[in-house]
């Protein structure tokens, strides 16, 4: 059956990639937040997955915002990586898992949750990013196929964190009812405290942050139980994507080996953090 063998959570900040494609990762402004994940890529790059999982939202590139399912799950091939204004990011084109994608949609379906099933799309910053911070220089292609999953968490009513940790843990569920022996990683995105606009632009809070950081290893069922209001209060109106690193944890084991973390202020007026855990028994 399958194995979930890690789980990643990390920021998608587009300026993040931005900086990797310009070869600025080592400028006075970047260098803390790249030396942060230096340890997380090492560990990675040895513990390769078959399939990534890769939970995120789009940003209005391949979704239109008067369409905009609660969940979906891509289920091609390929897909391609999105313009979002200055031209594609110059990194491969993302290779699909479309049985295990399948799999997860009709059994996903079969626990309750209404899921959308996208058979084109094209993926942005909210995915390569992520696939970035894991794999620095793919070359010509990622060295893993990918399942995109995507949450809604810009457009009123967003599922509760409640409702996407449960949905973590039926993605556990059906990935180890897939009889194919294959290694997967979860990938949960977003965050960590920001606000882009209005009053409170620019809003960053360490301390919820670093709460966070704990409890999602800990007490991922305290961070579960937050409201959105307590989300956006908190961690401002953008750091509500932090319920997509609950559906991370969800599917991982209720006991899991923290790998490594970081945490870096700010990066383009975002709170930036890496997280990973060993989902084996015994941390390898």
């Amino acid at each position: 059956m399958a194995e979930v063998i890690w789980g990643l959570a990390t920021s998608h900040v587009p300026s993040i990639g931005a900086a990797m494609d310009g070869g600025k990762t080592q400028d006075p402004y970047w260098k803390p937040l790249f030396d942060g994940y230096r340890p997380a890529r090492e560990w990675m790059a040895e513990r390769t997955p078959d399939v990534a999982l890769v939970i995120y939202n789009d940003h209005a590139n391949a979704l239109d915002l008067d369409v905009v399912p609660t969940f979906a799950i891509g289920t091609a091939e390929t897909y391609r990586v999105a313009d979002e204004g200055f031209g594609p990011r110059p990194v491969p084109d993302v290779a699909g898992a479309p049985e295990l994608s399948l799999h997860l949609l009709e059994s996903l379906v079969d626990d309750g949750f209404d899921m959308t099933a996208l058979q084109s799309l094209d993926v942005d910053h909210g995915c390569t990013v992520p696939l970035s911070v894991y794999c620095p220089d793919p070359g010509e292609q990622w060295p893993c196929a990918v399942v995109p999953l995507l949450v809604n968490v810009i457009q009123y009513p967003q599922p509760t964190a409640a409702r996407c940790y449960a949905l973590g843990e039926a993605i556990g569920r059906a990935l180890r009812a897939y009889p194919p022996d294959v290694t997967v990683a979860i990938f949960g995105t977003g965050g960590m405290s920001h606000q882009l606009a209005g009053a409170r632009a620019g809003f960053i809070n360490p301390e919820f942050d670093r709460m966070f950081l704990r409890e999602i290893e800990t007490d991922p069922e305290h961070l579960a139980g937050l409201s959105r209001a307590d989300y956006v209060r908190e961690a401002g109106s953008e750091g509500f994507e932090l319920v997509m690193w609950l559906i991370m944890r969800g599917a991982l084991s209720q006991q899991v080996h923290r790998v490594h973390d970081t945490y870096h202020v700010p990066a383009s007026n975002t709170a930036a953090a890496l997280a990973l855990f060993d989902n084996r028994p015994s941390p390898s």
